[in-house]
């Protein structure tokens, strides 16, 4: 046979194939979309719109727990990942409503992401969807619960705080009746129960500041601060203290810009910590205020010579009620809300407080403010931007 012939046979033998598989390709490719149009899961009528209004995290699965469709925000609360509910504890609810046909209901805690050991909590309603498909709704309630857990913590410590010394004074004037001939006894107790009812008062009066705090709007309602002449008022209203310790107040430096906030609250904050740092100096020392400007920040820093704090302890120094020593505490008349008070106020004003510490080398806490910046005209007008816009840790 010709050559020529062969190869043009061939040709078209070639041909011939390729267009048969493009159609083959193309039956194949037609019968798969088919297959996953009529795959697609079909939902009771008008249940998309519901759920894409309704402002909660959803999840519908199929009878075999297979996610047929899931919110965004269930993607970001880590309840599904790709194809997959990722907890046990849901699969369990979804399996009960799918045998019981009930509605099931409960908060859970449960574990952010893989790694790491973040929770969330959520409020998970769980209820069949038509007769295919079960739909998990979840609500975030991670801020709520907390604050709550804080609140409760809150009113437990108080309760017990204010125990104590209530049942002192208590004991003491049973003591004093008992004691009613004997005048040096009288005087023994009555003065015990004087200190009592100081600290009773501190107690109370630190309550009513930290309340009264956390319900200032310092953005709306602050003005222009001069920190120079805070510091100046919380020193003077800690001489009485300071003299009767034979401790020394010296104030060094100053700054020009006035920072944007509460007087009143700043000079709370300032009073606490230098209150705090006579506390627990050693008598007949020095507590140093320094105050000055840096890289458009205010910063004061109060220093004593007490005993020191360990690295573990300062860690928790700022919690409330917290006490490093309690009997020292006791004995010195404090009542463990000075610091958690005076980060409080700090945050509120954008700022941060620090600490450093070495046992047998004291103390220095370290408040840093965000100055406020000069307007147009060259006066400070401007409120500073901002803690997170200049680096400073809320």
């Amino acid at each position: 046979m010709d050559p020529l012939l062969l190869t043009l046979l061939a040709g078209l033998v070639g041909l011939a194939l390729g267009v048969g598989g493009m159609a083959a390709f193309r039956a194949s490719e037609a019968q798969r979309l088919r297959l996953l149009y009529e795959d697609e899961p079909s939902l009771p009528e008008g249940a998309a719109e519901v759920l894409s209004v309704i402002g909660r995290a959803y999840v519908i699965v199929d009878a075999i727990d297979g996610v047929v469709r899931a919110s965004p925000a269930a993607y970001a609360f880590g309840l599904v990942r790709g194809h997959t509910v990722v907890h046990a504890e849901l699969l369990e609810l979804t399996a009960r409503v799918r045998r019981d046909g009930v509605i099931e209901q409960r908060q859970l805690e449960l574990p952010r992401g893989p790694l790491g050991q973040g929770t969330i909590v959520v409020q998970v309603r769980v209820a069949a969807l038509g007769s295919e498909y079960i739909l998990v709704l979840a609500d975030d309630r991670t801020e709520i619960t907390r604050s709550q857990e804080i609140r409760n913590d809150f009113v437990a410590n108080v309760s017990h705080e204010l125990k104590t010394p209530v049942g002192a004074i208590s004991l003491l004037a049973e003591a004093i009746d008992d004691a009613a001939e004997d005048e040096v006894a009288v005087r023994r107790f009555a003065q015990r129960m004087h200190k009592e009812s100081g600290r009773l008062s501190a107690l109370v009066q630190d309550i009513i500041e930290l309340s009264r705090l956390q319900g200032t709007d310092v953005v709306r309602r602050g003005k222009p601060v001069d920190i120079n002449a805070v510091i100046s008022e919380a020193v003077d209203r800690n001489r009485l203290p300071a003299e009767s310790k034979q401790i020394e107040i010296v104030v060094g430096g100053s700054v020009r810009a006035p920072v944007y906030g509460d007087s009143d609250l700043l000079m709370t904050a300032f009073r606490n910590l230098i209150d705090n740092a006579i506390r627990y100096a050693s008598d007949g020392t020095r507590v140093g205020v320094g105050v000055r400007s840096k890289d458009g920040l205010v910063q004061v820093s109060v220093t004593d010579q007490g005993p020191g704090i360990s690295a573990e302890e300062q860690e928790r120094i700022f919690e409330r009620f917290y006490r490093i020593d309690a009997a020292r505490s006791r004995q010195t008349g404090g009542t463990g809300l000075g610091l958690s008070i005076v980060k409080h106020v700090v945050s509120n004003h954008g700022g941060e407080v620090t600490v450093w510490s070495q046992a047998g080398q004291g103390s220095t806490f370290t408040v840093r403010l965000p100055e406020m910046e000069a307007g147009p005209d060259g006066d400070a007008a401007a409120v500073a931007a901002p803690a997170q816009e200049r680096g400073v840790p809320a």
